[in-house]
C-alpha cells in the first residue's frame, strides 16, 4: 500500500513521539490519537474541576467552543459518574484556583493541522496534560471538541481500569484526522426510523469522531414480480419519502403516510444534535432511479414499464424534482447534499448525466450547496461536472476511483466489498452481520488494514495513496432492502455499533501511516469499554439492576403497574406468570416500554410499528408462567417452564419475490408498565434480570 507522510515537521513529531507512544497506550482509545509524549505525573479528575473556556473566542462559530463545553461537560457527568461538577466557565487563559483541577480550552486560529492529502483542517489538536491541567488548543471550535472527546475516552479508560481515581498520564500531544469526510449512511428509506433514534445515533457516532450521518431519505423495495409484470402492483409496493411537506403544500400528496415522515421541527431538532456533537447530517434525495414515492404520486413522470425510474425526457419530470429540493432545501444544514442518481437505466446515459449537471447547478443556485452522487455507470458522450463529488460503491461500474481522482473528481469511499451491510439478512451472504474485522484490519493487497485508500483487497491498482488530492474519505452504510418488519430500530443499532467504531478508527488514522493505529487485538480489547461508556445516549438501553442481577420483581399479583424503567436492553430474562380473564380484549398488553409492547393476543410484539406474534394462545382463568429470554440475536420465550419448546418470535422477509427468508427478532424489554389498554386478569410473579 502506497503512502506518505504530510510534511516535514509532522514526520519528526511522530518519529519522535512512535514508540514512546505505543508504550504509553496501556489504555488505547478509538480512534487512536497521532502522536502522544509522556511527560511526568498525572491528572487527576477530580469533582470539583473546573471547565475554563478562554474568553477571547469562547462565542465565535456555530457551534462555539463555548457551546461544545457545555455538552462536554454532561458527558463528563456520565462518564466519570459524577453527580455533579462545576458550571463551564469563561475567563481569560491562564486563570485558576490553585489546587483545582483545571480544564482548559483555548482557540488559536494560528494553529495548522493537515489531512494527509495536506489539506488544512480544522479539525486537528493539540493537548498537554500535566498535574492540575489538562489544556486542549485548537483553531476552530471543532478541533477542540474533538478534543474533549479524547479526553473522555481517557476518562473512560480509567474508570473501567477500576482504580480508585480517575488519572490520565501526563504528557503532550497532537492529533488531526487523516480525511476530512468520517461518516455512516443509513436506509431511512425502506425503514422508518424517528429523529429521536437517529439524534442518539449521531451521539453515539460522534464518540469515535465519525463527522457525517449520510441520510437515505427516499427509497422504495425492490420487487420484480411488482415492479416490472405489466399490472398495477407497482402501486402497492412499499416506497416512503420521509421529509413531510408542510400543510398546504404542492407536494403535499409525496407523502401519503404522515406517521412516518419528519416535519421541520423535528428535523430541525435532529440536525442541532448533531452539530452540537460535531456531525453533519448529509440528506439524500434519491432521483432519478429508486423513484417509487415519486412515480406512485404522479404516474405519469416513470419510465415506461419501468415505474421506480423516471422519465427525464418528460417536460414536467425535472422541473417536478426540482420543486421538491425547492421545499426541502430550506430545511438542510449542511453545506453539501446528495441526489442519489445511482442505478438508472444505462441505455439513457445522456439523459442522466444531463440531469446530475441539471441538478447540481439548480441546488448551487438555489441554496448555495454541492452535491453528491452514487457512482454508477451510464455510458454518455456528455461528462459529469467536476464539482460533484462521487461516492463511490460498485467496481463494476464505470466509476473506477483511481480513473475519477485523475480526472479531476473528489472522491468518497463507500466499496461495498468493505463497507455495506444490510439490515439483518444479506441476500447470498454478500454483506456480512457488521463490518468485517479481517477485511478491516488486514484487508489490503499487501495484507495491512483497510482504509478510506482502500478501495480493493485483491487488485492494488485500484488503490489509491493515503494522501492522494481529491480522496475525501469514507462512509460505511446500512441499508434495509428487506423494509420495516425485518428489523426493529434497535436491531439496526446493534449492526452498526462496532461498525462505526471500526470506521472511526480508520477514517481518522488509517492503515500503515501511523504508529499509532490500532491493533485488531487493542480494538477488540478497547471497543466494549467505550460502547459501555459512549455518553449521551442510551441506545443499548443499559438500566442499574438494584440488587445483583435483578433489575425489578413484583411478585403480588397486578393488573396495571408502572415501573421507573422505560425499556431495557438484551440480554435480559423477563419471568411472569399471567391469568387472563375471560373477558380480556385483544388490545390489551402483558409489558409496554419505549421501544416495544407484548400485547395479550397471540404473544404478539409491537417494535417500530410492527406486529410480531408469537402464535401461542394464553388460557383464560388459569395461570401460565413465561420465560422470555433475549439477546442482541433473538428472543424466546419458555411456556410452562418446557425447555425442550422453545418459542422464538421471527419475521418473515420477501427476498425480492424469489423466496422468504425467516430471521430471529431481539427485543429490548417493555419494562415500563406492566398491563394496560384494557387487559382483564392478573399478572404475579413478575421479575426482570440482566442476563
Amino acid at each position: 500500500m502506497a503512502w506518505s507522510f504530510v510534511g516535514l515537521h509532522v514526520w519528526l513529531a511522530w518519529f519522535a513521539g512512535a514508540f514512546v507512544a505505543r508504550a504509553a497506550s496501556s489504555a488505547p482509545q478509538i480512534p487512536s490519537t497521532a502522536n502522544f509524549i509522556p511527560g511526568q505525573g498525572s491528572f487527576e479528575l477530580l469533582p470539583d474541576v473546573q471547565i475554563i473556556v478562554d474568553s477571547a473566542h469562547a462565542l465565535e462559530g456555530s457551534p462555539s467552543a463555548l457551546a461544545f463545553a457545555q455538552t462536554f461537560r454532561e458527558d463528563l457527568l456520565s462518564v466519570a459518574h459524577y453527580a455533579w461538577v462545576p458550571p463551564v466557565t469563561v475567563l481569560p487563559v491562564g486563570v485558576g484556583i490553585p489546587g483545582i483541577p483545571v480544564i482548559h480550552i483555548t482557540i488559536d486560529a494560528t494553529l495548522g493541522h493537515t489531512l494527509y492529502n495536506g489539506q488544512p483542517t480544522l479539525e486537528g489538536y493539540d493537548f498537554e496534560v500535566a498535574p492540575y491541567t489538562y489544556s486542549i488548543k485548537a483553531a476552530a471550535p471543532i478541533g477542540a471538541w474533538w478534543g474533549m472527546v479524547t479526553l473522555l475516552q481517557q476518562v473512560a479508560s480509567s474508570v473501567a481500569s477500576g482504580a480508585k481515581s480517575i488519572t490520565i498520564p501526563a504528557g503532550v500531544g497532537t492529533d488531526s484526522p487523516g480525511w476530512e469526510v468520517r461518516g455512516f449512511m443509513l436506509d431511512a428509506g425502506r425503514h422508518w426510523f424517528d429523529t429521536g433514534f437517529l439524534s442518539e445515533l449521531c451521539i453515539y457516532a460522534s464518540f469515535f469522531k465519525l463527522n457525517e450521518f449520510h441520510l437515505h431519505a427516499s427509497d422504495n423495495l425492490w420487487n420484480p414480480d411488482y415492479l416490472y409484470n405489466g399490472g398495477d402492483a407497482w402501486k402497492e409496493l412499499y416506497a416512503a419519502f420521509r421529509f413531510q411537506p408542510p400543510v398546504g403544500s404542492p407536494i403535499a400528496g409525496l407523502v401519503p403516510r404522515l406517521n412516518e415522515s419528519w416535519p421541520q421541527t423535528d428535523f430541525a431538532a435532529f440536525q442541532e444534535t448533531c452539530a452540537n456533537h460535531g456531525v453533519t447530517v448529509i440528506p439524500e434525495i434519491d432521483t432519478p432511479g429508486h423513484s417509487l414515492a415519486i412515480t406512485q404520486w404522479k404516474p405519469e413522470l416513470m419510465l415506461s414499464g419501468q415505474p421506480d425510474l423516471l422519465n427525464l425526457s418528460y417536460p414536467d419530470t425535472i422541473p417536478t424534482i426540482q420543486s421538491i429540493w425547492h421545499e426541502f432545501l430550506p430545511w438542510f444544514s449542511s453545506p453539501e447534499v446528495s441526489i442519489g442518481a445511482d442505478e438508472y437505466d444505462a441505455a439513457l446515459g445522456d439523459a442522466y448525466v444531463g440531469f446530475v449537471n441539471e441538478m447540481a447547478a439548480f441546488v448551487q443556485a438555489e441554496a448555495g450547496k454541492r452535491i453528491r452522487i452514487w457512482g454508477t455507470d451510464e455510458p454518455s458522450n456528455q461528462t459529469i461536472s467536476t464539482d460533484v463529488t462521487i461516492q463511490h460503491w460498485d467496481f463494476p461500474d464505470a466509476d473506477i476511483p483511481v480513473r475519477l481522482l485523475e480526472a479531476g473528481y473528489q472522491v468518497i469511499n463507500s466499496e461495498q466489498a468493505f463497507l455495506y451491510l444490510d439490515g439483518k439478512y444479506s441476500d447470498g451472504g454478500v454483506y456480512p452481520y457488521s463490518l468485517n474485522l479481517d477485511l478491516m484490519f488486514a484487508g489490503a493487497p499487501d495484507g495491512g488494514g483497510w482504509a478510506p485508500n482502500i478501495f480493493s483487497a485483491t487488485d492494488e491498482s485500484n488503490n489509491t495513496r493515503a494522501d492522494a488530492p481529491g480522496l475525501r474519505g469514507a462512509i460505511m452504510a446500512l441499508w434495509n432492502d428487506w423494509g420495516n418488519n425485518a428489523t426493529t430500530m434497535l436491531e439496526d443499532y446493534y449492526q452498526l455499533a462496532q461498525s462505526l467504531a471500526v470506521v472511526g478508527e480508520k477514517t481518522w488514522a488509517g492503515s500503515g501511516v501511523r504508529e499509532t493505529e490500532l491493533t485488531r487485538a487493542q480494538f477488540e480489547s478497547v471497543y466494549p469499554v467505550m460502547n459501555a461508556a459512549a455518553p449521551g445516549q442510551n441506545l443499548n438501553r443499559a438500566v442499574q439492576a438494584e440488587h445483583g442481577d435483578v433489575v425489578y420483581s413484583y411478585p403480588a399479583p397486578w393488573t396495571t403497574l408502572f415501573t421507573p424503567y422505560a425499556s431495557m436492553g438484551p440480554p435480559y430474562t423477563l419471568k411472569f406468570s399471567v391469568k387472563p380473564s375471560s373477558v380480556a380484549p385483544d388490545t390489551g398488553f402483558l409489558f409496554a416500554g419505549e421501544d416495544s409492547k407484548l400485547y395479550i393476543a397471540n404473544l404478539t410484539f409491537e417494535a417500530t410499528g410492527q406486529l410480531f406474534p408469537l402464535g401461542y394462545v394464553l388460557p383464560t382463568d388459569v395461570y401460565t408462567s413465561v420465560e422470555i429470554h433475549a439477546t442482541t440475536q433473538y428472543t424466546y420465550a419458555v411456556i410452562n417452564g418446557d425447555e425442550d419448546n422453545l418459542r422464538y418470535w421471527t419475521t418473515d422477509m420477501d427476498i425480492w419475490a424469489e423466496y422468504m427468508e425467516r430471521a430471529n427478532m431481539s427485543f429490548a424489554a417493555p419494562a415500563q408498565q406492566i398491563g394496560g389498554n384494557g387487559f382483564a386478569g392478573s399478572i404475579r410473579d413478575v421479575l426482570l434480570t440482566v442476563g
